[in-house]
């Protein structure tokens, strides 16, 4: 098999003649933390919805283990194994920790429809569930409503249920957005505890997180690919220092507003 898991090819995508995303050739590499990272409007989040088949894009292929998928749906994709979080956590507000996974333990056993049977029926998908919860450190929540966890947890509990999909390659979407300094740690964390035998491609814009787990980084400007390679060689590249002068916060190491945006 490939070491080589997904990978672009001169992927376009172009609204009405503003092309969001501009020749961008990926390799994600099997196994590894792939980080893209850029300024707002660098095209990062087309590229996911490329990926994810939420957009078509305007030229260029996408292949998944070495299969051309660029024209699949995003069910197709889904059941390939790409599965991905939102920047928005998307769980059910009132439902229990534990239910919330089990959800995701239906869909990937056809059962996704069952919900005229007998809770009972689902039991036998409970101790899956927790063993994922014990997975993100949620056992103790998980007959919790989900509306009453912290923000922290909640992104803990999205990426729990993304487990419960099986996924071969995890795409989290801004995965630390929003949270204060103790919940990023613990997202940063708990992201290096699951991809343990797993593939994550993430948008983030948080350096020090970034730095911390990243195997590889992608650094987008403007729609196209500015350098890419591991945090110190992409951190020391003349064109990123300069894209980023002054845009990252010294403190929390989150992209402000700076030149590069736009």
């Amino acid at each position: 098999m490939s070491d080589t898991i997904l990978e672009t090819r001169s992927l376009i995508k172009e609204f009405k003649g503003f092309v969001a995303v501009n020749d961008v050739s990926l390799s994600v590499k099997r196994g590894q933390i792939h980080a893209l990272i850029g300024p707002n409007g660098a095209g990062k989040t087309t590229v996911f919805n490329l990926l994810t088949k939420f957009l078509s894009p305007t030229s260029g292929h996408i292949l998944f283990n070495g299969t051309d998928i660029t024209m699949e749906r995003p069910a197709q994709i889904a059941r390939r194994g790409i599965i991905r979080s939102f920047q928005i956590s998307a769980v059910f507000p009132h439902l229990t920790v534990l239910e919330n996974v089990r959800i995701g333990l239906q869909r990937k056993t056809g059962m996704s429809f069952h919900f005229w049977k007998s809770e009972r029926s689902l039991d036998r998908l409970n101790e899956r569930a927790m063993a994922l919860l014990t997975e993100v450190d949620l056992a103790s929540f998980a007959d919790s409503v989900t509306v009453d966890l912290p923000y922290g947890r909640k992104r803990a509990l999205e990426i729990a249920t993304t487990l419960a999909m099986d996924p071969e390659l995890m795409l989290l979407d801004e995965p630390t957005q929003g949270m204060g300094h103790e919940d990023v740690g613990r997202v940063t964390s708990l992201i290096k505890k699951v991809s343990a035998n797993r593939t994550i491609l993430m948008v983030e814009h948080n350096m020090n997180v970034v730095s911390t787990i990243a195997d590889t980084i992608t650094v987008l400007q403007r729609g196209a690919v500015l350098a890419e390679g591991p945090y110190a060689e992409v951190s020391n590249n003349p064109l990123v220092k300069e894209a980023y002068m002054g845009t990252v916060d010294a403190d929390t190491g989150v992209m402000a507003e700076g030149k590069a945006h736009g």
